[in-house]
């Protein structure tokens, strides 16, 4: 049995091929710049070559046809035919209220994700473009979709509901949805299985960090809070993105650059974050370097000269990587186990190590010569006589995507 995993963006499309018999990758991808000018990268895991070059993709569906076509090809191709792909999985980024779990895609899913349109404007379309571009393609062939906000809709009430009009819950689904929801969801189930903590009441913070980062509470095994809310730009502040700030801030830096509400949305989501604060990079590996420390081990040169503005950027998002954790410790009624994934949760031995240190105060101790290192696989940093145990947990969305896929189509 394989499962095609599709994750698509405005100009992008990710793809990877799954032997569901042994969860293994027989291939992956992307395809970049679509309706642009064109790039496909494809590389298989039989040992055949692999494909990096430019192609035309004018839409979404050319991007699948050349998917298609490699996949199947002599030179770069894993299958024989299209009829060996048994279905496809597709990442959506939005459910709103109606999607609890993952869905078999028909007419009616089709439906809702188009009125998702209006909580994720920026998302939900390369999605269904996505989604329609592998139902032209494969019309036989069943499609699932995965949203990111299914694992949170276990938040109560009081977590989710924003202290505005109630109306606009009632009448316009405005709430605290929350994202990253299959990466939160495998980590605290790795870390689970890995402890022995089932049935245990467990508690556990979700570090989701890179690019987009996202902090969750799970209780035994169950998402109670977390930090993005009815969009992604709400929570910790991230490469771009501001996280929660006052307001207010779009009325202010509306009056003194002159833009209209869309264009500091646009400051907001695309100019802020660590990137606004040094002003040059939002690459976590750029912006230590630049703040004196070894990208690799995290530990900083004390002969360097650090740029003040890096080290700010570094300081203010980890500052709030622990705020937050620390708030959801009181939501948790305690805290057994700390996790780190993602991009810069996985590779960033500094971040790790400053936001732990902030954290001695409740018990977080980490072992920092077992830190100095980016995980490969799970990887414990915890320092004997810690009240809480730290744990590195690669994640691996596709692979939960692909299982959720599996799971419906066997129904």
């Amino acid at each position: 049995m394989n499962v095609l995993v599709i994750n698509a963006g405005s100009s992008s499309l990710k793809y990877q091929l799954f032997n569901m018999q042994t969860e293994t990758i027989l291939a992956k991808g992307n395809c970049d710049r679509i309706g642009i000018d064109g790039h496909l990268k494809h590389k298989p895991s039989n040992g055949k070559n692999a494909f990096d070059s430019d192609i035309p993709l004018p839409t979404h569906a050319e991007a699948i046809a050349a998917v298609i076509e490699k996949l199947t090809s002599d030179d770069y191709g894993v299958i024989s035919s299209l009829s060996e792909i048994n279905a496809v999985g597709h990442r959506a980024v939005h459910g709103g209220r109606k999607f609890f779990g993952s869905a078999l895609i028909d007419d009616e899913v089709i439906d809702i994700l188009e009125d998702c349109i209006r909580l994720a404007p920026l998302h939900i379309p390369a999605n269904l473009m996505g989604i329609r571009a592998c139902q032209k393609a494969m019309p036989n062939v069943p499609q699932v979709a995965v949203f990111d906000t299914a694992f949170h809709h276990t938040i109560p009430e009081h977590a989710y509901i924003y202290p505005i009009p109630y109306k606009y819950y009632e009448n316009n689904d405005i709430r605290r949805y929350g994202f990253h929801g299959t990466s939160h969801r495998f980590v605290s189930a790795i870390a689970i299985e890995h402890l022995g903590l089932e049935g245990k009441n467990s508690k556990i913070i979700t570090c989701h960090l890179g690019n987009g980062s996202s902090l969750a509470a799970v209780l035994d095994g169950k998402s109670i809070d977390t930090t993005m809310g009815v969009t992604p730009l709400e929570g910790i502040p991230m490469g771009t993105r501001c996280g929660s700030v006052d307001p207010s801030l779009i009325d202010v830096i509306s009056s003194i650059e002159g833009t209209s509400i869309k264009e500091t949305m646009d400051i907001l989501n695309k100019k802020s974050g660590v990137l606004g604060i040094n002003g040059k990079s939002s690459d976590f590996r750029d912006i230590e370097l630049a703040a004196g420390a070894d990208a690799d081990t995290g530990f900083v040169d004390s002969s360097a000269t650090p740029d003040k503005l890096a080290k700010l950027s570094l300081d203010v998002f980890c500052y709030q990587v622990a705020k937050f954790i620390g708030s959801y410790v009181v939501s948790l009624g305690g805290l057994d186990v700390l996790i780190f994934t993602a991009g810069i949760g996985e590779n960033s031995p500094y971040v790790r190590r400053e936001v732990c240190s902030l954290l001695e105060g409740i018990g977080v101790y980490i072992d920092e010569q077992k830190n100095a290192t980016r995980a490969g696989s799970l990887l414990d940093v915890t320092k004997d006589g810690s009240k809480v145990k730290v744990l590195v947990i690669p994640t691996n969305e596709e692979l939960v995507i692909a299982r959720d896929t599996m799971e419906l189509i066997s129904k």
